[in-house]
């Protein structure tokens, strides 16, 4: 039987968490704003909006080093220090280079957050508590990120109050979890995997993590500013977002049912094809309030379930004792493309406004569709499914692997 003290342990790191997931759902969102009215140019806006990314990326690489070197405790004092400091810095050095600068740093420190809190929560967890631990760590996430959209509404975003919350919000989570008596969690060994080995054996998982970022990168970062720029009131961009949050909570359960028990990669191409006509029907359908809010739940529930989908597709054909190499490799795929989104994205917005990014993204979503159809007609089907389907961010399938080992 776990102690009260492992008990409070867990509950402050899920606290915390989702109090930094609160912070990330509405800076999100603000920034995207925030950088339309500040009109850097579509080259720059995409780089800033990207550079958040490229640092989570390069984090995602570095930041376990970090942490076990120096500690659980003292690396996520370090890295929510380097979250609040950049955040305090950008409305005192309004320059588009300095933002880029900044939020690759805020990139890099959540990285390293997310990377401590769930290798700390895997290892205080008893395995047989797992599931249930990382189903509330999940539900926390989500509904954080939600409420962190209906912030939207309220906030005044021309001036410097978002970003004192923000910073106000990381701060908080480092007092609660720097606060906290904790053990150092056990290191796990696992076997080295080339880079080049996943894509060959699990392409289509490899090709999906990609268009997964792109398209979710795309979407939460322009489609706030653009609705902007049409003179959208803020509380009307504030539900718009939350909805498409919550479409992607509503997602996981019954999408994840379908790919424990059909093909992955036939669900994979459903998924994205499903993504694809919606967006075309987005561009077409008159942009009355009830289609548009109903698309973005469906818009946000494929896009929520794509990346878990690639996930277990890959593990299914990895042997278990890369389970966490196989992990750390799909998170910096899905890394790139969260790059690449806003980057291609600014650009196509610049010369065909919103609808040419909704059919830029369908057109991805359709090609990754094709190309799953066209893996699953040409490689053989797995002889069973070694992995089951879980409910993921890029930043938690280390824990949920994990996890699944200890059962």
């Amino acid at each position: 039987m776990r102690s009260k003290s492992a008990s409070a342990q867990i509950g402050v790191l899920v606290l915390a968490t989702s109090i930094i997931q609160l912070a990330n759902g509405f800076f999100g969102t603000f920034i995207s704003l925030r950088v339309g009215l500040e009109d850097f140019g579509a080259t720059l806006s995409g780089l800033v909006l990207s550079s958040y990314f490229a640092g989570f990326t390069v984090g995602a690489l570095r930041c376990e080093r970090i942490i076990g070197r120096i500690g659980h405790i003292r690396a996520y004092a370090a890295f929510a220090g380097m979250v609040v400091a950049a955040t305090a810095l950008m409305p005192l050095w309004q320059e588009p280079l300095a933002w880029l600068a900044l939020r690759a740093v805020i990139g890099f420190g959540c990285s390293g957050l997310f990377i401590a809190t769930e290798s700390w929560l895997n290892a205080k967890a008893a395995p047989t508590e797992r599931g249930r631990i990382f189903s509330i760590y999940m539900l926390g996430t989500f509904l954080a990120l939600a409420l962190g959209q209906l912030l939207i509404g309220k906030a005044d975003i021309e001036t410097a109050g978002p970003f004192n919350g923000i910073a106000v919000l990381f701060a908080v989570a480092l007092v609660l979890v720097s606060t906290t008596r904790a053990e150092p969690p056990l290191k796990t060994v696992s076997a080295a995997l080339p880079f080049t080995r996943l894509p060959r054996a699990a392409p289509i998982a490899v090709a999906g993590c990609v268009v997964s970022g792109l398209l979710s990168a795309s979407f939460y970062a322009l489609v706030p500013a653009w609705m902007q720029d049409e003179g959208i009131a803020r509380e009307t961009i504030a539900l718009f977002m939350l909805i498409a949050v919550l479409g992607g909570l509503a997602f996981q359960v019954p999408v994840g049912r379908l790919s424990d028990r059909f093909d992955r990669r036939l669900v994979l191409a459903i998924l994205s094809l499903g993504f694809a006509l919606t967006a075309i029907v987005v561009v077409n359908l008159p942009h009355s309030r009830p289609v548009v809010l109903t698309a973005a739940a469906i818009l946000g529930g494929f896009m929520s379930t794509l990346y878990p989908v690639c996930v277990a597709n890959a593990h299914d054909q990895m042997p278990a004792d890369q389970v966490v190499a196989v992990s750390g490799q799909l998170i910096l795929t899905s890394g790139v493309g969260s790059v690449l989104g806003p980057l291609i994205g600014t650009v196509v917005m610049a010369h065909f406004s919103i609808d040419g990014l909704f059919y830029f993204m369908g057109a991805v979503a359709l090609l990754l569709s094709c190309t799953a159809m066209a893996g699953r007609m040409l490689a053989l089907e797995p002889e069973h499914q070694e992995r089951t389907f879980e409910i993921l961010a890029p930043q938690a399938s280390p824990l949920a692997h994990d996890q699944i080992d200890a059962l």
